[in-house]
């Protein structure tokens, strides 16, 4: 159902170990895909929504003759949303906020000497285009993931894609459009796919350019977004799912293997991977998997996830090189599954988000923890963070300084241009000064 790989007594003799060559991960990267996804990148930017259109039949089996999808539309999703999930949705949107307004940052005003004062602003994005995924599984927390922060933020123009839905007429899923409503998002396209990010990327039909694309998708999705990185903004390359769990013997198997199969059903190329120093635990989540996969509705996506090159039980000697494999493998979620997992959790350097213990399953973070779900996955947790406030702001530097003050340091920047032989650098500072011109 889930291979092993070994590296226990690797003691350094032959060199040291490269971990992140070793590691599970899918046979078709971001790569690989950015390849087959740049014909539809292209085709957008040169024949717009033409393209679009074309693309959604394609990929999707819908004819459309707009993407646009009405405020009455979504209004009426709204209202038809079974309370119960509103009631869900309203609650993480509730502990999303709060944690959201936690981390908003403030300007920062510094007098680097009398008169010299440069202040560090946060200035939200002017307009930015959101993705919510909705083929195998319609993400409708995703709309809550994207909206909060760039909402909190202080973002003045959002728009949001969600893929087409032959169900519903060529509309996304009904949940998301109700989510969109709930949120006040007015501006939504039935689109999905690297056609969806083409569109923010470089406007289509009605759907102008934005300056940043975030959210969460396929393989596909990720390639897109790595094809206009530079045209426009992106939070992370936040592909297919991927959980990594760290565990010891002290570990619930059943736990354990619930919430491997938690992520796998999300997609048959979804990555659970178990680093452990316990060959007994081990073997206990192979029971645990063969007892709980074939009770999971969508057991088939499942063992397709599980059995593929991106999912395996990595053991190790011992939890220290099991923190070292976790790091190198940089997983979108990780959970810790070990005696003492605050101490550990706190020498994770390279994840998207952690879960800390027994009590705090990824699926938590998924809906309602407070934190967010879009994350780096593929390995680009080593430089790439999840999905935050400051995913929708900038930083921009405002200098303010009087004559005196620049008096006092007109001596430092033309020696300074002197050196780097750009005289009229200096001479632009030296010229305010010279009372004789």
């Amino acid at each position: 159902m889930i291979r092993r790989i070994d590296l226990r007594a690797t003691d350094g003799s032959a060199g040291p170990v490269d971990y992140r060559a070793v590691v599970p991960r899918a046979e078709l990267d971001v790569e690989a895909a950015a390849h087959l996804v740049r014909p539809v990148v292209d085709a957008v930017r040169d024949r717009g929504l033409e393209a679009v259109l074309e693309y959604t039949a394609q990929f999707d089996g819908v004819d459309l003759d707009d993407v646009v999808v009405s405020r009455e539309v979504m209004a009426r999703a709204l209202e038809e949303l079974d309370p119960d999930v509103r009631a869900a949705l309203e609650e993480s949107v509730r502990r999303l906020r709060a944690t959201c307004e936690a981390e908003l940052e403030r300007d920062v005003t510094t007098e680097v000497a009398a008169g010299a004062v440069v202040t560090h602003r946060k200035v939200p994005m002017d307009r930015v285009g959101l993705y919510v995924p909705g083929g195998l599984a319609p993400l409708v927390s995703s709309v809550v993931m994207n909206v909060v922060p760039a909402q909190v933020a202080g973002v003045g123009s959002i728009a949001l894609a969600s893929p087409p839905q032959k169900d519903h007429g060529g509309l996304p899923e009904p949940t998301i459009m109700a989510a969109c409503a709930l949120l006040g998002v007015d501006e939504v396209y039935s689109v999905g796919g690297a056609q969806a990010i083409a569109m923010f990327g470089h406007g289509a039909g009605s759907c102008r350019k934005v300056d940043l694309v975030t959210g969460p998708g396929n393989v596909y999705v990720a390639a897109a977004k790595r094809l206009l990185r530079g045209v426009v903004g992106i939070d992370s390359e936040a592909g297919t799912t991927e959980i990594a769990v760290l565990a010891d013997d002290s570990a619930d198997a059943g736990h354990v293997a619930a919430d491997l199969i938690s992520q796998a059903e999300h997609d048959p190329a979804a990555a659970s991977v178990l680093v452990t120093d316990s060959e007994r635990l081990a073997d206990d989540v192979v029971v645990q998997l063969e007892k709980q996969v074939p009770a999971t509705r969508h057991d088939q996506r499942v063992l397709t996830a599980l059995g593929g090159p991106q999912s395996g039980i990595v053991l190790v000697d011992d939890v220290d090189q099991g923190l070292d494999v976790v790091n190198a493998y940089a997983a979108e979620h990780l959970e810790i599954h070990t005696r003492d997992a605050r101490a550990h959790a706190a020498r994770v350097r390279n994840a998207g988000a952690v879960f800390v213990g027994p009590w705090a399953p990824v699926s938590l973070g998924d809906y309602a923890a407070g934190s967010n779900h879009v994350l780096p996955t593929a390995g680009c947790a080593c430089h790439s963070s999840g999905l935050s406030v400051r995913a929708f702001l900038r930083s921009m530097h405002v200098v303010d300084y009087s004559r005196e003050a620049l008096a006092e340091v007109a001596g430092h920047v033309t020696v300074l241009a002197e050196a780097e032989d750009l005289p009229a650098h200096g001479r632009a500072v030296s010229i305010r000064l010279d009372d004789d011109r």
